[in-house]
């Protein structure tokens, strides 16, 4: 009999998004499948827009506001399937998705290998989502996987991924202390825990830069910052525990620099704390580099008032982008309503 996959859906403030991502998961063209959404207490309409696709096969449960981690792992405890999908409340996943990663699954792994697949980030409009690829677009043993990650500040998110029970129950559950790079952390364990991972480029998951509401939003706050911290510690120990050699010290190394602008230089104890963290694999951060754009704003305002200024214009950059992509999904909708085509994401449904 054809395995159980279990869609796993956590969801916080995502009304604008959670009708999309639930249809996404229910258009899936593999047979067998249940969708667990747990909202985590949202003071939006979230919960009641999910609520309208409650049946035998979406569940929809509800708790106060705990974190994503912790809703995660309600939803994984509520799980019945063999598989295990994990599927953020404002992304969306091709109809074959699971399919194709379970035919693989058959063809070439085990109950430990995990199953990747590619990925595209894309704001409203899917048709213009991008597919960049990465050197962790292919088969790699999970020592060569956590290397290129940190080593090159890659990752993939949490919907590119599809495992096994076995696997997951070996991993354990989210750890509910990180409220930023919580998914890093996770599947740096399931890798930990499998015998490898298997590339399916057939298969396709849509990441939608939604901004900051979404679960792991960016900000400069103590609770993100420590989570993000406490995440860069589990990694380098991870992977050191993996293998002790000088490229694993070095793709720490590198790992550490890629995160040290969050800290630098407003948070002198963090930075002191990564200064030794990174003492231990034989090596030193770097005063983060600035676009040279920057640098007359460095030398007039210094460090801090720089480094605020780079996040206001990146936020102000992205904004922009988001609101005429918003504008043109809305006018591309109208012309659909008119000429009655279908949103090609779904046209397996």
């Amino acid at each position: 009999m054809k395995p159980v996959v279990s869609i796993l859906i956590p969801a916080y403030n995502a009304e604008r998004w959670i009708a999309q991502t639930i249809l996404s998961a229910l258009a899936q063209t593999w047979p067998r499948k249940e969708i667990i959404v747990v909202d985590d207490g949202s003071r939006d309409k979230t919960l009641q827009v999910a609520r309208q696709f409650a049946s035998k096969t979406v569940s929809i449960v509800t708790q106060e506001n705990r974190g994503a981690s912790t809703a995660r792992n309600r939803a994984l405890e509520l799980s019945q399937g063999e598989y295990i999908q994990w599927l953020d409340a404002d992304d969306l996943m091709a109809p074959d998705k699971i399919a194709k990663q379970i035919e693989a699954s058959d063809r070439y792994g085990s109950e430990r290998t995990l199953l990747s697949c590619a990925w595209a980030r894309f704001y409203y409009r899917v048709d213009k989502a991008n597919f960049v690829s990465t050197s962790l677009w292919c088969n790699l043993s999970p020592i060569e996987w956590l290397i290129r990650k940190m080593g090159q500040n890659l990752h993939m998110p949490p919907a590119t991924w599809l495992v096994s029970r076995h696997l997951t129950q070996t991993a354990g559950h989210w750890d509910a202390r990180l409220s930023l790079d919580d998914d890093g952390e996770y599947f740096c364990r399931l890798i930990l825990a499998s015998d490898a991972v298997h590339f399916v480029p057939g298969a396709r998951v849509f990441y939608r830069a939604s901004g900051s509401g979404s679960l792991s939003s960016k900000d400069e706050s103590d609770k993100k910052l420590t989570s993000q911290f406490l995440s860069m510690q589990l990694h380098v120990a991870y992977v050191c525990s993996l293998e002790d050699s000088e490229r694993v010290r070095v793709a720490c190394l590198n790992y550490l620099q890629s995160r040290f602008l969050r800290f630098y230089p407003e948070r002198a104890a963090f930075v002191k704390k990564l200064q030794e963290l990174a003492a231990t694999l034989g090596g030193h951060l770097d005063v983060p580099k600035l676009p040279s754009k920057y640098a007359w704003v460095q030398k007039v305002f210094g460090w801090k008032a720089t480094k605020r200024a780079r996040r206001y214009y990146n936020r102000w950059k992205w904004a922009a982008v988001r609101f005429w992509d918003k504008v043109f999904f809305h006018l591309k909708g109208l012309n659909s309503n008119k000429t009655g085509d279908k949103d090609p994401l779904f046209e397996h449904s």
